[in-house]
């Protein structure tokens, strides 16, 4: 297949919201409730863990399934994270992106990302017991940072240039969250 075609179809796979699937007979609509993000964390927030657990395996999954399914390469994997941050069934709105990448990672780069995926809980956990505002961005913004960083020091510039298109992906979805780290109100 053509290598055009291998990315609109990651895409629409990445686009497929399985937040608001693990939300199917709750009659809870989880783009209008809570953070209204349609991710792990809204649906741990709003219902229940094994929701939040179909949520955020979908995440991870959709992005490691495109690859397998569709040759794993970097553009592929950054069409699947681009299809979940705006899908287009969700009116080109969509999640954070943070599982999905780890999903792509998981599959172009799994030593690196297994070994820097620790760091996630850990600064969760000190982010909980210092009072960080905004713990799960920061969290999830500097544990990207570290695979991109290794990817690009362990892997050259090429690899690297890509996976930091992957975290400046995961950095714009999380605007929101760094304004309120900054104490700036939405304009």
């Amino acid at each position: 297949m053509h290598l055009l075609w291998r990315v609109i179809v990651s895409f629409l796979v990445g686009a497929i919201p399985f937040a608001k699937v693990a939300m199917i007979g709750t009659g809870i609509d989880i783009t209008k409730v809570g953070s209204k993000n349609p991710g792990f964390n809204n649906v741990l927030r709003v219902s229940s863990k094994w929701r939040a657990a179909i949520a955020l395996i979908g995440d991870i999954s959709k992005g490691s399934i495109a690859l397998l399914a569709l040759g794993a390469s970097w553009p592929i994997g950054i069409a699947a994270v681009m299809g979940h941050c705006w899908s287009p069934f969700l009116g080109f709105n969509g999640g954070k992106g943070v599982a999905t990448t780890v999903g792509v990672l998981l599959v172009l780069e799994p030593i690196i990302t297994v070994a820097c995926l620790p760091l996630y809980p850990i600064l969760r956990f000190i982010g909980r017991k210092v009072g960080w505002k905004q713990e799960g961005a920061i969290s999830s913004l500097t544990t990207m940072l570290v695979i991109a960083s290794s990817v690009l020091a362990l892997r050259g510039t090429e690899l690297g240039i890509y996976a930091f298109f992957l975290f400046v992906i995961v950095l714009i979805r999380h605007f929101p969250n760094l304004r309120e780290i900054m104490g700036k109100k939405r304009v």
